[in-house]
């Protein structure tokens, strides 16, 4: 299992529709250990697109394929062992930090959880609380901010060890500071693994290997930061100021 993802002429409509398609004529080349940022405005098919290697959705037309096999012929408990998922809303239930961490794998020892935590900056927060890792929380994670509520997701998807991490990562609604945070912990998570990273601030997808520029659900723009810079197009204009992302 080495990671590496292509997708190959994916069309794909939410209505199955080929005269409305969500996302046309994706082709894409991920080698192992690769990072693959994702930008686009509102509607841009960013989610979409990385909802498709999880078969959240399946596509309307072409492939995908993990380590050369298709999605389709691999069963759903291997390509979950496969990858990890933290969506924009870290998914938190009612129980103790610990449960939380565990959701990740259940036979994760309680040294294997503590240096999760620490490797995403979670342990620090976790341990002010007089019952540490067993605080309850409730659903939904309350009692926690939302920084805290995503390091627990990333923490989670440390401790599951996949090959492809997906992160979706809502930064907008944190504080600078915090942001900093955030992107050390992904630097953290994201090393030797294929990874997805969908992101709201160009920051945050700046040192990826590639940066994908969605618009209307095509590829406008591709390349590492440096060349969609010196192309002066979709992406140089978003890291200028002169236009921003929704």
């Amino acid at each position: 299992k080495d990671g590496s993802i292509s997708f190959e002429n994916v069309d794909f409509s939410y209505a199955n529709d080929k005269n409305k398609l969500n996302l046309e004529n994706v082709n894409l080349e991920i080698k192992s250990g690769e990072t693959i940022g994702i930008i686009g405005g509102t509607g841009s098919a960013k989610s979409t697109l990385v909802q498709l290697i999880p078969r959240l959705y399946d596509v309307t037309e072409g492939s995908v394929t993990i380590d050369g096999h298709d999605i389709r012929n691999i069963t759903m408990n291997e390509l979950r062992d496969e990858l990890g998922f933290v969506p924009q809303k870290g998914v938190l239930f009612s129980g103790t930090i610990a449960s939380n961490l565990r959701y990740g794998r259940e036979d994760a020892t309680d040294e294997e959880i503590i240096e999760a935590a620490k490797l995403v900056n979670a342990h620090e927060f976790i341990t002010h609380y007089p019952d540490g890792y067993e605080t309850v929380i409730g659903e939904g994670g309350s009692g926690l901010s939302t920084g805290q509520k995503q390091l627990i997701s990333f923490a989670r998807a440390l401790i599951a060890n996949p090959a492809i991490l997906i992160l979706d990562v809502a930064t907008s609604s944190v504080d600078t500071r915090v942001e900093l945070m955030l992107q050390k912990a992904m630097q953290n998570i994201m090393k030797g693994r294929t990874s997805f990273v969908i992101a709201h601030r160009l920051s945050t997808v700046r040192n990826s290997d590639a940066i994908m520029v969605l618009e209307l659900g095509r590829i406008i723009e591709r390349g590492n930061h440096q060349s969609l810079i010196a192309k002066g197009g979709k992406y140089h204009q978003l890291y200028t100021g002169a236009f921003e992302l929704e």
